[in-house]
């Protein structure tokens, strides 16, 4: 299985869809799935943009006919009738195969989503050619509850579309680096499954994003990794 971790920058318009449209079509035959970071589709702090910016899944045909040739995983704000949601898009075989809509939306310090968005109210997993697979979206990996889900999921793969600012530095390293990583290696080994996380870089109104993503094994080890603040594109076999 190759596995093309996008860990990109996106920027606060709709012109993030042809970048992802053309970077699929560098990385389609050279890969079996490729997966872009929470809000890849629209950046992360849209605030009122959301209004104007959020998707309609008719609007995304161009994915669906990208994932006959590679499944494709992509973050965006979506309309949902009158409300709006934070998504996670699996598409494949040439159709939106689930979308998880996050459950937990931070809503202090730097974050207001729950201010924008309407959150999910499940978590449930979804065949892929890859096996059982869960999908999240930042913040519902970081309660509890949600591993008991997953643990009660037994999925083969996660993935987990995250934006999440860089805090806490000390001469040890990042911190919420070092709290993001022992989250996701828990998961993996609790769940005995592959997880894929993938985080974004660049900035948005003084946030910086680090970066940082990378492939964890069934056994909880980081098995590959990118570097922190860097746009990359990077295959892997796993």
């Amino acid at each position: 299985m190759r596995v093309t971790l996008a860990q990109t920058s996106p920027k606060l318009n709709r012109s993030n869809l042809d970048y992802i449209c053309k970077t699929i079509e560098e990385f389609k035959d050279k890969s079996d799935l490729i997966v872009f970071c929470e809000l890849s589709l629209n950046g992360y702090l849209l605030q009122d943009k959301l209004y104007e910016d959020a998707w309609n899944k008719d609007e995304l045909s161009l994915l669906e006919d990208l994932s006959s040739e590679i499944d494709i995983v992509v973050g965006g704000a979506m309309k949902d009738k009158e409300a709006f949601r934070n998504a996670a898009l699996y598409f494949s075989k040439g159709k939106l195969l689930s979308q998880h809509n996050k459950v937990h939306l931070p809503n202090y310090g730097m974050f207001e989503e729950a201010r924008y968005f309407k959150a999910g109210e499940i978590f449930e997993s979804f065949t892929s050619q890859f096996g059982k697979t869960s999908m999240l979206v930042c913040e519902d990996l970081w309660h509890d509850s949600v591993h008991h889900d997953l643990i009660k999921e037994n999925p083969d793969l996660i993935i987990a579309l995250v934006a999440s600012p860089a805090r806490g530095f000390t001469e040890e390293g990042l911190v919420i680096e070092n709290k993001w990583y022992s989250i996701i290696k828990t998961v993996a080994s609790e769940c005995s499954a592959e997880l894929i996380f993938v985080n974004r870089v660049g900035f948005e109104d003084g946030l910086g994003f680090w970066g940082g993503s990378c492939i964890v094994e069934k056994n909880g080890s980081i098995r590959h990794q990118l570097p922190r603040y860097e746009t990359i594109i990077k295959t892997f076999d796993i």
